[in-house]
């Protein structure tokens, strides 16, 4: 699982995730990219979810961009717990992602096999999310 190895501090707030992402937000690396359409914290779970789900379907042929790390943990007060004494331990690390992340992108296979890959790691994550290529953004921008 994706996690930091070292944090400059343990437990953090849960903050706010206002606008659209500003960053990680075209297509840099490979051809074509999943887009967030929500905002949302990815778990470290779902990122490895998605990424098995299109290795296995590229048949580990291209190559695989993962362009969100879960470096913001979830803190977690156990069951049956009274009210009070301090912030719970950390149970998981999220990632942060707002409307118009490029979450993956993957290069050197073709557009329709690079779509049913992206559709089924889309399907492991809590959010929506649409397919895009490289060849969009150059023309819209």
């Amino acid at each position: 699982m994706l996690s930091p190895k070292r944090v400059k501090h343990r437990k953090v707030q849960r903050g706010n995730m206002p606008g659209c992402a500003t960053r990680c937000n075209t297509v840099a690396f490979g051809e074509f990219g999943l887009v967030a359409l929500d905002r949302m914290w990815i778990t470290n779970r779902q990122i490895e979810a998605a990424r098995i789900a299109m290795n296995r379907h590229i048949k580990r042929g291209g190559k695989l961009w993962i362009r969100i790390y879960p470096d913001k943990p979830y803190s977690k007060k156990p069951a049956d717990t009274r009210m009070g004494k301090g912030k719970g331990a950390p149970e998981y690390w999220v990632a942060v992602v707002k409307p118009g992340t490029v979450m993956f992108e993957l290069g050197g296979v073709d557009k329709k096999l690079a779509q049913e890959a992206m559709i089924l790691a889309g399907a492991k994550l809590p959010i929506k999310t649409k397919f895009v290529a490289r060849a969009d953004f150059e023309l819209g921008g």
